[in-house]
């Protein structure tokens, strides 16, 4: 079994999240008919500081697979602007109903429901676009877009979000453990754990990677994703409005099935360091290749925020 990297995530985060943010600025910046309002709300949403971790997560597999993340920034602009779009759309009244997104007013707050849903669906499609223009060759944009539309789509991500609102209104908890825990997971290797897995998969693909080093990244992504969503519900538990960035305590007022609510916070704790254990296990496979992914999974389970 890997042991726990000795050296920080951060240093990571610091080489990759200007590049990332300077990608972004770009891909959106052009007067190109889209009206004022409307762009000041996309950017005002998809540059928000943020920790960057799925388009981190594409940079890094494609470095696994011995390919160029320069080549792969495509591929993170898209992950990264589904992810700001699902957010706008979950922060909606009809949704999670947010007032506060990474420190700062949610985007229906700052700009009205109307367009922030507009900025949402732009967004969405905005990261359809870029990969087909600028990934190459022609049949890898097919396949990162092919991937990207399943993981983003009704069986994963937004079939996800739709499954978790129906745990809403409970009391958090259900008498019938296993079968719970089995529930739990399954929505959210589809609402958090789709996107994650995309993400390795876009940097694979960008890479050239082989069968078998993207059937690595997918076992090492499915068990890192679960785990974000474990300590996402710790910190709604532990955490506080000014660490996060956004409310907290709001799944308890929802009533919504957590793994904390399920399991205990400890037994939470310690499932969550123990997938992160098995995920660098999975990329043991790319030896010294995977250590930013295995800094970046117990970045996860460890963060504050």
């Amino acid at each position: 079994m890997l042991q726990k990297p000795l050296s920080s995530y951060p240093e990571i985060a610091e080489q990759f999240i200007p590049q990332i943010d300077a990608a972004l600025d770009a891909r959106t910046a052009t007067e190109d008919g889209c009206p004022a309002r409307l762009r000041e709300a996309i950017r005002y949403s998809l540059l928000a500081p943020g920790k960057r971790l799925r388009p981190i997560l594409v940079l890094l597999a494609a470095e696994a697979c011995q390919g160029n993340a320069e080549a792969a920034m495509p591929g993170a602009c898209a992950v990264e602007m589904v992810h700001a779009y699902s957010l706008i759309h979950d922060d909606l009244p009809a949704m999670d109903d947010d007032d506060l997104r990474r420190g700062r007013p949610t985007c229906h707050k700052a700009f009205g429901e109307a367009t922030a849903i507009l900025a949402g669906d732009a967004l969405l499609t905005l990261a359809f676009e870029v990969l087909a223009k600028e990934v190459q060759p022609a049949e890898t944009a097919a396949a990162c877009c092919a991937a990207l539309a399943e993981a983003a789509g009704a069986a994963n991500m937004v079939g996800g979000q739709a499954a978790d609102l129906d745990t809403a209104g409970g009391d958090g908890r259900r008498q019938d453990g296993p079968s719970s825990l089995a529930v739990l997971e399954s929505i959210h290797h589809r609402k958090t754990g789709a996107m994650i897995r995309v993400s390795l998969r876009l940097g694979g693909l960008v890479a050239g990677a082989e069968l078998a080093q993207l059937a690595a990244l997918d076992a090492f992504g499915r068990r890192v994703g679960l785990c974000f969503q474990i300590t996402d519900d710790l910190l709604d538990v532990q955490s506080s409005q000014v660490a996060m960035g956004k409310r907290v305590g709001k799944d308890a007022q929802h009533g919504k099935l957590t793994f904390p609510s399920l399991l205990g916070v400890d037994r939470s704790i310690q499932y969550a360091r123990r997938l992160t254990a098995e995920a660098c296990q999975d990329v043991a496979f790319f030896g010294a290749r995977a250590e930013g992914l295995c800094k970046l999974a117990w970045y996860v389970v460890e963060r504050s925020r």
